[in-house]
């Protein structure tokens, strides 16, 4: 039986997977390879900083993912395609590994924060 996400290691695990399968995927994969290259555990850090405020109510996340989003914006255009494709890789994650109450707000909180990004960019 899948149990709740119920603590930092538990997000990890998400993100871990999750952007594991990003690298490779055909649609995201080159925003986070060649336009807006990342320090992979420098972005896992922070996504997991940013979902346990988010699950748990932390305080340790600071940044505005909206800024950081439209400066990728400026270097390659996104469309809802790429934000259906995000979606649907990180509910798979989700669903693959976990259920619960967390498992469900993380998968709400995140459609709600790309339709708030794809308004206001």
């Amino acid at each position: 039986m899948k149990k709740d996400i119920l603590n930092n290691d538990d997000i990890k695990k998400v993100v871990d997977i999750f952007y594991d399968k990003i690298k490779t995927d055909d649609v995201l994969g080159h925003f986070f390879n060649k336009v807006s290259p990342v320090n992979w555990d420098e972005h896992k850090a922070i996504l997991c900083s940013f979902w346990e405020n988010v699950l748990f109510y932390t305080g340790n996340y600071e940044g505005n993912p909206l800024v950081t989003h439209r400066k990728v914006k400026e270097k390659h255009t996104t469309t809802p395609e790429h934000f259906n494709r995000w979606h649907q890789l990180f509910n798979e994650i989700i669903d693959q590994h976990f259920k619960g109450t967390n498992a469900e707000r993380m998968k709400h909180h995140a459609v709600e924060i790309s339709n708030i990004m794809q308004q206001k960019m």
